[in-house]
């Protein structure tokens, strides 16, 4: 009965279109961000933060950005590492060559960068669609690697291949230890996933998703899939850049191009089609599944006694398994398994 929504009337256009229209929600999102912003600094540690918070909040960042193209406007990317290289080498090269450049500004540049080459990769989804467009999109990893390998103006001509970068600071306030750049992340990860929530919401988000669902229906009716398409390429990319930029400058700080090869692109793909397609919780859910139940395993197999080639092993035959039982059990991914949740808490005790 704590789950209910009577009585709870709405008065006004603004009280019915709100993100989160009852008020339990809204006193669990606030007790999360709270909870997040608050209680975890105080008393997480350092192993917690860099193993698996904030590769979460940046992995949350980045498959929401995804979660536009692929799951609310239906347009297969395999590229998605592609485009986080873009935007960590982009506000590399933006600290590295502008004097005195402040760092927000240059990682947001960098997710700018990223939004011009993935609009320039996504122009082949006006002629192409489905397993085409994801070769199209695969195209954009193989030629950022090969890029990013052998160009050297990229990588300020180190030697090694390798850039790093030391002595954050934005705003006055310097990112050095592991709470401060959580707490940077997480400030990133509210602010875009705003954003995104409510640009799902508008009339471009009803486009992507008619498109996604039919775009020779959605043509008919007067939306344009050029304007659609491309506004979807260049929204994720944006997001995803910025997120990759977060991931070179502030979760590894020192990094190769091996960093966002292939596999980070799958591991994105993994997270919105497990979390769930086209919902933004569902991000978040594909994130938490992807990033903390490796480690779970890896720490439950040294416990049991197994040595680590075999728990190594283990590891990725549980988690793989673990993917398509959940896949056969909800389709629709783990959000949706949460959506039935809350359902179920509306109606209970009641049969009906």
């Amino acid at each position: 009965m704590l789950y209910r929504e009577n009585g709870q009337f709405k008065t006004s256009y603004a009280a019915d279109q709100q993100i989160f229209p009852i008020r339990q929600d809204r006193v669990m999102i606030a007790l999360l961000l709270i909870f997040a912003a608050v209680i975890v600094p105080l008393t997480a540690s350092e192993y917690l933060f860099r193993a698996i918070l904030i590769p979460f909040l940046i992995l949350s960042l980045a498959a929401l950005g995804l979660n536009i193209l692929v799951g609310y406007c239906g347009q297969i990317s395999l590229g998605t590492g592609a485009f986080m290289a873009v935007g960590a080498y982009a506000a590399y090269n933006f600290m590295v060559r502008i004097q005195g450049m402040p760092l927000v500004p240059a990682l947001l540049l960098g997710g700018l960068c990223a939004t011009i080459v993935g609009v320039l990769f996504g122009i082949p989804s006006l002629r192409i669609k489905g397993l085409y467009l994801a070769v199209a999109t695969l195209a954009a990893q193989f030629f950022t690697d090969w890029a990013f390998l052998r160009i050297n103006w990229f990588t300020n001509n180190s030697a090694s291949g390798s850039v790093s970068v030391a002595g954050l600071n934005a705003f006055g306030w310097t990112i050095n230890t592991p709470v401060e750049k959580y707490l940077f992340c997480l400030g990133f990860l509210i602010v875009f996933g705003l954003i995104a929530k409510n640009l799902v919401r508008s009339h471009i988000g009803r486009e992507w998703m008619a498109i996604r669902d039919m775009d020779v229906a959605a043509a008919v009716i007067g939306i344009r899939p050029v304007y659609a398409k491309l506004t979807a390429f260049a929204i994720s990319s944006f997001i995803v850049g910025v997120a990759g930029a977060l991931w070179g400058f502030v979760h590894l700080g020192s990094w190769e191009p091996a960093a966002f090869n292939i596999d980070r692109s799958f591991q994105l793909l993994f997270m919105v089609i497990i979390g769930g397609l086209g919902s933004i919780m569902g991000s978040f859910f594909g994130a938490a599944f992807i990033v903390i139940l490796p480690i779970a395993l890896d720490i439950l197999g040294v416990q049991v006694g197994f040595d680590t080639a075999l728990a190594s092993h283990l590891t990725f035959m549980v988690f793989g398994a673990l993917i398509v039982f959940f896949l056969i059990v909800e389709p629709h991914g783990l959000a949706r398994l949460w959506s039935i949740g809350k359902e179920k808490l509306r109606l209970w005790p009641f049969p009906h």
